[in-house]
């Protein structure tokens, strides 16, 4: 077939991660479809795949959590995303969420967040930059492991969010030396993958690369086909 059409939600606001997040599915062998709150002709039929970018908070009401004065919610993005991801959740349709994506994920799933990490993970030191400074081991015999090619995979740092309660059909598929859940996957076959970090802005790194390459595979393959293989490119 020809490129697969990945949906990638962002915000409204400029975002930088967008065009990362095009890029690298572009390299992936797919192309992106930007989908904001404020795009209303998306044919969502035409998607091969989604993913569900980064950016801002999740609103705290739904995952029962208490709200933050320095929080930036955008409840209209909330209410897009939670609507995607229940029409192609139930389908093959491969799903990958970035920072606020994977913890979207979990919240969909009735899982819940903290909404600060530094107030539950008191000693883990306050990293945040695009850089890939942190590294986060992976869990053996996982969806991310496979994907990937490694063991452990060093990151970017941008989320003051995390997992908390797991979802429901969700597993730890990665943590930080902290014991930040650093990736969250589904436990059947489909492509089900949230991490933490930010891959697109380390497109330029083997590990990281081949997550898009998942993702795009698996958009490509028909719907009986799941997960099979790893590119080691």
């Amino acid at each position: 077939m020809s490129r697969p059409l990945i949906g990638v939600t962002t915000s409204a606001r400029f975002t930088p991660a967008w065009p990362f997040l095009a890029l690298s599915v572009w390299i992936a062998g797919g192309r992106a479809q930007r989908i904001t709150p404020k795009m209303q002709r998306v044919d969502l039929d035409a998607l091969d795949g989604l993913i569900i970018g980064g950016g801002d908070d999740i609103g705290a009401e739904l995952y029962g959590g208490a709200a933050m004065l320095n929080a930036r919610v955008d409840p209209l993005r909330d209410e897009l995303e939670l609507s995607l991801l229940d029409r192609f959740w139930r389908a093959a349709t491969p799903i990958m969420g970035v920072c606020r994506g994977a913890q979207i994920m979990n919240v969909f799933r009735g899982g819940t967040l903290h909404g600060d990490i530094h107030a539950v993970y008191v000693d883990a030191p306050k990293m945040r930059t695009v850089l890939p400074k942190k590294r986060v081991r992976i869990e053996p015999d996982t969806d991310l492991g496979r994907l990937s090619g490694v063991d452990e995979i060093v990151v970017n740092s941008l989320h003051h969010q995390s997992v908390d309660r797991l979802g429901e059909g969700l597993r730890v598929a990665a943590t930080d030396a902290s014991g930040i859940v650093q990736s969250v996957e589904e436990t059947g076959p489909r492509y089900r993958l949230g991490v933490q970090w930010h891959p697109e802005f380390l497109f330029y790194r083997g590990p990281h690369r081949r997550l898009f390459r998942g993702l795009v595979s698996a958009a490509k393959a028909p719907a009986a086909r799941m997960i099979s293989e790893t590119s080691t490119s």
